[in-house]
């Protein structure tokens, strides 16, 4: 199982901090916390893909992709997390990732891979993070929690010419099973801008986390 990031994945993200793809389709949904988020209908699915366009103020970037890809630090962050670790599938590291969900709907979980790069581009600085839905065979679903199979995500981070981070992410995630629309549109206004509003938190705290698991 290979990660397969092609390079030109990594420049559309790199692209779109500068100037947003929004073509035909694309429409504005919400506007909030200092957060813009586009959406797209996908007929296949009758799912939304979204682009989220923000800044997160008192962050830089690089403390910001080392936060976002610390998973130990996220459980103790995020508390939508029940379970989340790296393991070695068919020799190949991949993230498993359980979610979860509000009564009485079921958890639901992802196994995924990832990659980071930080790109230097004649002195400008910026960090692009891939994420993807991986199937492996090795990691049998559970009883009760809904398998995730398509996910997509990517982040793209530079700073914001001060002391803040400007951000880029496009994702798409069909949760399966049968969750009503309000509960789609929450997840979508609320939940994104709320994540966002919990990693800036998160790096705020970083270096306190990290000096205490060197004692």
């Amino acid at each position: 199982m290979a990660l397969q990031f092609g390079e030109e994945q990594f420049q559309e993200g790199l692209k779109e901090l500068d100037e947003p793809a929004l073509g035909a389709g694309w429409e504005l949904f919400t506007e909030t916390m200092g957060i813009t988020i586009y959406r797209l209908y996908d007929k296949q699915t009758g799912l939304y893909e979204y682009k989220v366009f923000g800044v997160l103020p008192n962050c830089t970037p690089e403390l910001c992709a080392n936060v976002y890809m610390d998973l130990e630090y996220r459980k103790k962050w995020d508390g939508y997390v029940k379970e989340l670790y790296e393991k070695d599938y068919d020799g190949q590291t991949a993230i498993y990732w359980e979610v979860k969900y509000p009564f009485p709907l079921s958890n639901r979980d992802y196994v995924y891979v990832r990659e980071r790069r930080d790109l230097d581009l004649n002195g400008r600085k910026v960090w692009v993070m891939l994420a993807k839905s991986a199937p492996v065979s090795h990691c049998p679903e559970k009883r009760g929690v809904l398998r995730v199979k398509d996910y997509r995500q990517t982040l793209a981070i530079e700073s914001d010419g001060g002391s803040g981070t400007k951000v880029f992410m496009n994702y798409f995630d069909n949760p399966g099973g049968m969750i009503p629309t309000w509960l789609i549109n929450w997840a979508a206004k609320s939940g994104v801008p709320a994540f966002l509003t919990d990693l800036q938190k998160a790096c705020n705290g970083y270096t306190e986390y990290c000096n205490s698991r060197r004692k």
